[in-house]
């Protein structure tokens, strides 16, 4: 335990120093654009030089928050089955559904948070409130688990059926979970989005920061989910769940004060109103004219530089060609009033190009759902055979189950670590993109890494089953087979190394691809997709666990005892399933339209004319 957490302290040190070298947590003196906030005005040449907000110098405070809520979250959900077999008494399955539906409805809730951040209230005080709720959660979540009364009795030497835990003490968990979700929903949407508001992508000197910001940001989650699943749940397992629920309530509550603390730093973009409301006008007004023809000239459809200037600050969008039914929403009649349009009958082409962006990314954001599926058995079923497992290090030490996880994480961070330092720079020479690779090409190989780890899964699960009947254990699912529980490890790292690949480049492409004023918004399907992969998972468990059910009390998921099910079947079903999707994602890849975007870019001395830049933003 004390070599790994050296190893993850000197490994942060060699990411501090690589950042610093960058002269990242500088504050700079940058451009002056419209959209920025201003801190403080200092002369030069005789005329006001405002210094601006955002920056390197923000980050701190930001990931803090970011860093607490997964240690938070993780350190919780990481460990629920444990908890929920262990301490409440709950079969198997139903601890699994219970722990996958908090996972989809944590990863709902974003899509209400955003719509909130972007339409009325912003990102800083969306996050704040949401902690909150968070913070209350934890609060009550960790005093049941402190008081006696607020859970069943424990287990009997030698009792084969424990007392479960009656409606109250299961509606105290729920309740604590439901506001821990509600938490989530406002934190996990914006804390990404408000840390990428922090550069200025119409700076050349910060452009290419916002990519990298993607990076650190999953590296730093990353982290505190690795800390997550060692001392956390070791505390949980062998001293006590109050303890063990409490550090990551203080922790939280700590974060609060930090990100609320940087208020000064932060560059706040003002919500640009209910992005919902845009897309639905559009689509209310290219019916209301879907009898009109399409002008031949483009330039004819209706734009408003001054109307759209609230939702178009870093470049409007071009019209294309695709889906020309919603484009005749910007067709100009008689009865319009082009000075003050009535939404509902006319749109501009950025606002219809809005639409038809969230309509092009939706087939690639659905391919997500497979992977989070697939990621979502390390958490419920995989743990479980851990417990059967050996896991002894030494005579007296033995790894919890939920600390298998490390494996997952470890492998993420380093994964992320050697392709940004090492592999970025390499395949740049040969690609000549500043990323190295598009976010579509990350994807599909995280995509083909997943579909390896639960293909290993199956047949690891097939060596476990087999070294219990070889020693008579089949019956017996208390004690503990005679087989390391490394043999796990090849599947967790699989799985860590293709979250590095697909989940970072998914939230990539939803944030670049994603209109800018609903940038919010974007971040909320990357977790509404983990949302549908928790909810398929749920969907799977229960349709398999009721149709492979036997006359004779057989099942490929039984309720108490793993060693007389089928486990391996449910890995190849996912692994199967998964292979079809990557089929499909290639598929929609190689169709995909970038968005067109008109940049209009700001030279340092404000008497140059702005220039425009016509690109695809790749």
């Amino acid at each position: 335990m004390k070599r790994s957490i050296h190893g993850i302290f000197f490994f942060l040190c060699f990411v501090l120093k690589d950042l610093s070298s960058y002269k990242y947590w500088n504050l700079k003196v940058m451009k002056t654009t419209t959209i920025m906030n201003k801190m403080a005005t200092v002369e030069e040449k005789g005329r006001p030089v405002e210094k601006i907000k955002g920056g390197m110098v923000t980050m701190p405070f930001i990931f803090a928050n970011e860093v607490c809520e997964k240690l938070a979250v993780v350190g919780v959900g990481s460990n629920m089955q444990s908890y929920l077999t262990k301490q409440l008494h709950m079969s198997l399955t139903k601890a699994a559904n219970t722990t996958t539906n908090f996972s989809g409805t944590a990863s709902l809730t974003p899509l209400i948070g955003a719509f909130i951040a972007d339409s009325f209230a912003g990102r800083f005080w969306t996050i704040t409130v949401a902690s909150i709720f968070y913070q209350i959660g934890m609060v009550s979540l960790t005093t049941s688990a402190i008081l006696p009364k607020l859970r069943p009795p424990p287990c009997k030497v030698n009792e084969s059926v424990c007392q479960e835990a009656n409606s109250g003490q299961l509606a105290i968990l729920y309740i604590s979970l439901l506001l821990a979700a509600i938490g989530a929903g406002g934190v996990r949407p914006c804390v990404v989005s408000f840390g990428a508001d922090q550069f200025d992508e119409t700076d050349p000197e910060q452009k290419t920061k916002t990519w990298k910001f993607f990076n650190w940001y999953y590296f730093c989650m990353g982290a505190s989910m690795l800390v997550a699943v060692t001392v956390v749940v070791y505390i949980q397992d062998y001293i006590s769940w109050g303890w063990g629920l409490g550090i990551p309530t203080v922790a939280m509550a700590l974060s609060i004060i930090a990100f609320i603390f940087g208020y000064p730093l932060y560059r706040n973009l003002d919500p640009a109103g209910s992005p919902f409301t845009r897309l639905v006008q559009v689509c209310v007004a290219a019916y209301r004219k879907r009898n009109l023809s399409m002008p031949s000239d483009p330039t004819l459809l209706y734009e408003n530089q001054d109307l759209d200037a609230g939702i178009s600050l870093g470049g409007r969008l071009m019209h294309t060609k695709h889906m020309k039914f919603f484009s005749k929403a910007a067709i100009v009649t008689e009865e319009d009033d082009p000075k003050a349009p009535n939404w509902w009958r006319l749109n501009t082409v950025h606002r219809v190009e809005e639409l038809k962006s969230v309509i092009r990314m939706g087939p690639i954001w659905a391919s997500g759902i497979l992977l989070i599926t697939a990621a979502a058995q390390q958490h419920t079923f995989s743990l479980s055979q851990a417990k059967t497992m050996n896991r002894h290090l030494t005579k007296t030490f033995q790894i919890p189950a939920a600390s298998m996880s490390v494996f997952t994480l470890a492998c993420m961070l380093l994964t992320i670590g050697v392709y940004d330092r090492i592999f970025v720079p390499v395949i740049r020479r040969f690609t000549g993109l500043e990323r190295g690779i598009t976010y579509l090409t990350r994807m599909g190989i995280g995509f083909a890494i997943a579909i390896l780890a639960t293909f290993v899964a199956g047949f690891v699960e097939v060596k476990r089953r087999r070294t219990a009947f070889a020693y008579g254990l089949e019956d017996k699912p208390q004690e503990m087979i005679p087989i390391s529980v490394f043999w796990l490890v090849p599947q967790y790292c699989l799985h860590g190394m293709a979250e590095a690949f697909m989940s970072i480049g998914h939230l990539e492409f939803l944030y670049d691809q994603a209109p800018e004023s609903m940038r919010s918004t974007a971040t909320a399907f990357f977790w509404l997709a983990i949302s549908m992969g928790s909810y398929t998972s749920t969907f799977l468990v229960s349709i398999i666990h009721k149709f492979s059910a036997g006359p004779d009390g057989s099942n490929w998921l039984p309720d108490n005892n793993l060693n007389r099910g089928k486990l391996e079947y449910l890995y190849w079903l996912i692994t199967l399933l998964q292979v079809a999707n990557l089929v499909y994602y290639l598929v929609c890849a190689k169709f995909y339209t970038f968005k067109p975007i008109q940049v209009h870019a700001q030279e340092v001395d404000c008497s140059e004319e702005d220039g425009i830049e016509l690109r695809n933003r790749v």
